[in-house]
C-alpha cells in the first residue's frame, strides 16, 4: 500500500515548526524523522524524488503506525516546493555542516521549516543558496556528521523548546 499524502494548503495549514526532507536516500531515517514529526505535531515535507518508493517496507516499519498520525506534505521537486514554501511566507532553515551558525544560537521564529538535506551528498549549491539561514549541531571536529534522523531530532527540540512548543499533556 502506498503511504497517504495529506492535502496542505499553504495558506490554512499554519505550523510553528515545520521540517522538509530532501530528496531522502534511506527509508529508516525518513521513517524514524515522520514517527518523531508525528509525536511532536509537526509537519513533514517530502521533496522527491525520494531514493525509494514511499511505499518501501523498511519506510513504512521504521514509520510502523505513526503513518497514520503524521501530517505529510509530498512535492515532486525542489522547485513546487520552493514555489509553495514563498507563497506560504516560510522562513527556510538548512542543517548543514557547512554553516558557521550553531543551532543553538540560531533564533528560530514561528513558521520556521527545518530543511534537512540527504543523507549521501546534502543539498546541492541551488538549494544551499535559497536558504534563508543555516545552522549546524556542533560537534568534535574530528568526526563527520550524525545520523539525519538523530540532527532532525535534535534541532526539532532546540526550535520547539525556543517556541514553548512541545505538545502539552492533558
Amino acid at each position: 500500500s502506498v503511504m497517504p499524502q495529506s492535502e496542505i494548503s499553504s495558506a490554512t495549514a499554519p505550523a510553528l515548526l515545520r521540517l522538509a526532507l530532501y530528496q531522502p536516500d534511506i527509508p529508516q531515517n525518513a521513517g524514524t524523522i515522520i514517527r518523531m514529526a508525528a509525536c511532536f505535531a509537526i509537519p513533514v515535507s517530502i521533496i522527491g524524488p525520494a531514493g525509494f518508493p514511499v511505499s518501501d517496507r523498511a519506510f513504512r516499519r521504521a514509520g510502523m503506525d505513526y503513518l497514520d498520525a503524521a501530517t505529510i506534505h509530498r512535492h515532486d521537486s525542489w522547485a513546487d516546493f520552493d514555489f509553495w514554501r514563498k507563497k506560504a511566507g516560510a522562513r527556510l532553515i538548512l542543517a548543514t555542516t557547512r554553516a558557521s551558525m550553531p543551532h543553538t544560537g540560531f533564533a528560530f521564529r514561528p513558521g520556521d521549516i527545518l530543511l534537512m538535506g540527504r543523507e549521501t551528498l546534502g543539498v546541492p549549491d541551488e538549494v544551499h543558496a535559497a536558504a534563508d539561514a543555516r545552522i549546524r549541531i556542533p560537534m568534535r571536529p574530528t568526526l563527520r556528521s550524525l545520523n539525519l534522523a538523530v540532527s532532525a531530532a535534535i534541532l526539532a527540540a532546540e526550535a520547539l523548546r525556543q517556541l514553548d512548543a512541545f505538545p502539552k499533556e492533558t
